[in-house]
């Protein structure tokens, strides 16, 4: 090695050390405690305040699911009062109709009787259109297998020459306002 190059690499020993002791010294910091803290506060006030807008947020949401199934509740309700309206006048009703079936089954035996007779006739069958255009309907059920939605069992028969469960016997019609049942039919029914 030549002189110069020794002379190099001992200035260079020399910076290492002054720059490793350069190092030792502390940095100051780029934020004073008081700053610091201010700055933690704030991040604490940031989060607090993301958490109340969260809960406010699904407050609103709950909110408007339950106003939005009210809605629909409320529609749906109505439409069952409008399908429906006429249930309490038809239940009303059943008794005549049953009084007046009964008054048709009894036989004339002058020209007067047979007269009011066609007369209660000529009413009943307005009576049973009426009732029929808010969508009563009769409900079948002499010869028809026993069904508990539509029918009420008040007497059981055994006949051989019948299958079982089918009704041999209406004792009262039954009806149903479109497709719900006001009425079972009242029935003997073959075991």
């Amino acid at each position: 090695m030549t002189e110069r190059q020794e002379n190099l690499l001992n200035e260079e020993a020399v910076t290492d050390e002054v720059v490793n002791e350069e190092t030792t010294v502390e940095e100051p910091s780029i934020f004073t405690e008081e700053q610091t803290e201010e700055v933690d506060s704030t991040e604490d006030e940031l989060q607090k305040l993301r958490a109340e807008v969260e809960e406010k947020e699904n407050k609103y949401l709950r909110l408007h699911a339950d106003f939005e199934n009210y809605k629909r509740r409320a529609l749906l309700d109505q439409q069952s009062l409008m399908t429906y309206r006429a249930q309490n006048l038809v239940t009303d009703l059943l008794p005549v109709l049953d009084n007046f079936e009964r008054a048709l089954q009894v036989e004339a035996t002058d020209e007067q009787t047979a007269s009011l007779k066609q007369g209660m006739e000529m009413v009943y069958r307005l009576l049973i259109e009426a009732v029929k255009k808010e969508g009563v309907e009769e409900i079948p059920a002499l010869g028809e297998q026993f069904d508990p939605n539509f029918h009420q069992a008040v007497m059981q028969e055994s006949d051989a020459s019948k299958p079982s469960n089918e009704i041999l016997q209406e004792f009262q019609k039954g009806y149903k306002l479109k497709d719900r049942v006001i009425r079972p039919s009242m029935v003997k029914v073959n075991e």
